[in-house]
């Protein structure tokens, strides 16, 4: 039987207002910093600060290649998806965030729920396709990842693979495959089959998972568990098993990756997310990051780096590793429709959170 517990974004919104920067795991050095001394655009001299959830080395070679071509120095302020959104929300108009950037949509819809956020500029627009970015143009799509079930070679055949990830709430699974519940990559995918599915099938899912579904702290122990046969499958997202190939491959190499497909809940992409907060006092230097990083050099970090995401803007073509994105038939969502307050009360109400 699945339990766990962990700081939800509900209950973290109402303990935001005390967490500190510092306490976020906060980066008080900016990138770039001996780089250059010329002042950023519009003759303010001060690092952008970026509020950063997206993985930290991803963001600080974006940071680092922004001020070698611009001269802005940035200052990283790491913590979690929630973490950050529930922490910019208690800030409010006060927030020294610049710039906010997460892993997942929920955390954004979040904030610009709140009217925290400025619209983005329309070359950021013209730069991201529609899919990949929200109906609301309050934010952008910035780099995405996608669902995958990772099963174990010697226990499932490719004939008993399911067809839907809805078919894991079905008896034969039961006991056998796992996933992180309490992270926000999980509760993203939750997000997805809420607005697919609707909430009485997506209700319905969590209750079996609870019941038939082991739980994990994070997406890679749930990997190393499929890998070590402990469960015959998990439910990630799909840059876990590429990471851990291009090192040692000693978390994957009895592992192999499913693709849902079909439109199917659990070929969901989770879009990572950038906006500028309406607050800042750089607006267009915030602007102009956002507008380097889904540009052709940004984009391109994703595609040469070791991160293993996707881009989606500029038409950079992904690494060379990964499915190309329109090969995995992945659900039309509308990032700003994916509702993290529904989620977190249908996961507690399971028994998940």
């Amino acid at each position: 039987m699945l339990t766990c517990s962990k700081l939800t974004p509900m209950i973290a919104l109402a303990s935001a207002a005390v967490l500190t920067m510092t306490g976020c795991g906060a980066s008080t050095e900016p990138s770039g910093a001996g780089q250059s001394e010329s002042p950023a655009a519009g003759g303010s001299s001060e690092a952008l600060t970026v509020y950063n959830a997206q993985h930290d080395s991803l963001t600080q070679a974006w940071a680092d290649a922004f001020t070698a071509e611009t001269g802005i120095e940035v200052t990283l302020r790491q913590g979690s998806d929630y973490e950050l959104s529930n922490q910019i929300i208690a800030e409010g108009e006060a927030s020294p965030a610049d710039v906010f950037l997460t892993e997942n949509s929920p955390a954004m819809t979040q904030v610009a729920n709140a009217g925290l956020f400025a619209e983005v500029n329309t070359d950021i627009i013209e730069q991201v396709p529609a899919e990949y970015r929200p109906s609301t143009n309050m934010w952008t799509g910035i780099a995405a990842r996608s669902t995958v079930f990772v099963y174990n070679e010697d226990a499932i055949d490719e004939s008993e693979l399911p067809e839907s990830i809805m078919d894991l709430q079905n008896e034969q699974w039961n006991g056998r495959w796992g996933a992180s519940p309490t992270g926000a990559d999980f509760q993203a995918i939750v997000s997805a089959m809420l607005e697919l599915e609707g909430e009485e099938a997506t209700a319905q899912w969590l209750a079996a998972m609870k019941d038939n579904a082991e739980a994990y702290k994070g997406n890679t122990a749930v990997m190393k568990a499929v890998n070590a046969g402990q469960i015959d499958g998990g439910v990630i997202y799909h840059y876990y098993y590429y990471g851990d190939q291009a090192e040692t491959g000693e978390n994957s190499d009895n592992v192999s990756l499913h693709y849902f497909k079909d439109q199917d809940p659990g070929a969901f992409v989770s879009v990572s997310g950038g906006g500028v907060l309406a607050s800042s006092d750089q607006p267009d230097q915030a602007q102009q990051f956002l507008t380097f990083i889904t540009g052709k050099a940004g984009q391109q970090v994703l595609q040469d780096g070791d991160s293993f995401e996707y881009p989606v803007a500029s038409g950079v073509a992904p690494n060379e590793a990964l499915v190309p994105l329109e090969e995995l038939e992945a659900p039309e969502i509308d990032a700003a429709k994916l509702n993290s307050e529904k989620v977190t009360e249908l996961m507690i109400d399971a028994g998940l959170l």
